[in-house]
């Protein structure tokens, strides 16, 4: 009984020890709100409430400091496309399809009005999409033009290992002015991308991402009529700058694109009513995005590129699409008219704040 009450008793102690002021234990992990590492810019006071705008809360660590830096360039041009995701031409050497790469920084408009800085795949935003079939033997061609140094991941695809793109463990980085070859068999089949994976928080966010679609080897039965890839993200603007969005605090993002556009800038995708529709919904981003169409249900068919069997399909009409993944749906375009996709979190809905605008998209269904 004594040795009962005396664990409560010391059990109560250290309970009370670690709730005073000052009291900690070994285990107690630091808030993920900390600000201990931060400095606060010149005027700044410590005492004041509110979000930092993006400079006016630096990090002690250079690294981190970078993080936050306005993306630029030197001689940074406007970019001479204005979409996204188109379908990048190859050759053929000895039957392997090949395909050349530039990354460079350009001005691209995401919106009437609004030009951000973005680093790009051949100066879109997205890059071009390779589209290739299962087993086909493919050749990608990097030259670096950005000031900094880049590499590709081939998210999804099933690469050798000195392909995967990952700087300090399969390869060096790609140096400014350097070229560096990728190759590797396409497979499996379904909805991939390739992105940066060097300082991904800036160059990622930055515009350094694309489509990669293998088609089966075997054609489908019943292909859709219309098949879209919609590449999802988010960009910070502010002061005429452009920064890399993440989610922190005073650097969350105030514009939301699709396929390198914001809404009403976003395409009108023209369907026929009785047309069969996939989209293919990927989320390069930070954030999630609950995507919501109106008119009829959807069903998913693949996940991260790889197809749902039929009994395990799942009828809806939002689908949260989180950093990383893909998702094809397909619908039956039944009522003619304006249909609206969007995401749920009504505030990616907005530019700047103002609504309507980020992602949103209309699906025009016609006789």
């Amino acid at each position: 009984m004594m040795k009962v009450l005396l664990f409560s008793i010391v059990s109560l102690a250290l309970v009370l020890s670690a709730c005073a002021p000052g009291g900690t234990t070994d285990n107690t992990m630091p808030m993920s709100n900390d600000n201990s590492n931060m400095t606060l810019a010149p005027g700044a006071s410590a005492g004041v409430s509110g979000t930092p705008t993006p400079g006016s809360m630096m990090a002690e660590n250079p690294e981190a400091s970078h993080m936050m830096e306005p993306i630029t360039a030197p001689n940074v041009q406007p970019a001479t496309e204005t979409e996204g995701g188109q379908p990048l031409e190859y050759r053929e050497e000895n039957g392997i399809k090949v395909f050349e790469l530039i990354t460079k920084a350009v001005q691209w408009e995401i919106l009437d009005g609004v030009t951000v800085t973005a680093y790009t795949y051949n100066g879109t935003v997205p890059g071009p999409m390779i589209r290739v079939t299962e087993g086909d033997q493919v050749k990608i061609i990097v030259k670096n033009e950005l000031p900094d140094p880049t590499t590709i991941h081939w998210h999804g695809v099933e690469v050798p290992n000195a392909m995967d793109g990952v700087p300090g463990v399969t390869q060096n980085p790609i140096q400014p002015g350097e070229t560096f070859t990728y190759e590797f068999t396409a497979k499996p089949a379904g909805t991939f991308m390739f992105h940066s994976h060097y300082e991904g928080d800036i160059q990622v966010m930055a515009g350094l991402y694309a489509p990669f679609i293998i088609d089966p080897k075997e054609p489908e039965a019943n292909p859709p009529a219309v098949d879209k890839t919609l590449m999802i993200s988010e960009w910070l603007m502010t002061g005429g700058q452009t920064f890399a969005a993440m989610p922190m605090s005073g650097m969350e993002p105030n514009y939301f694109t699709i396929n390198g556009k914001s809404f009403p800038s976003t395409e009108t995708i023209t369907v026929k009513k009785g047309e069969l529709v996939r989209l293919r919904l990927i989320s390069i981003g930070q954030f999630i995005h609950p995507m919501h169409l109106h008119g009829v249900p959807f069903k998913i068919v693949a996940t991260d590129g790889h197809p749902v069997p039929e009994a395990a399909q799942l009828t809806k009409d939002t689908v949260s699409v989180a950093p990383g993944e893909r998702y094809d749906i397909e619908f039956i375009a039944s009522e003619t008219g304006q249909w609206m996709l969007h995401c749920h979190i009504l505030h990616h809905t907005t530019n700047d704040n103002v609504e309507p605008g980020g992602l949103m998209l209309v699906i025009n269904v016609v006789e």
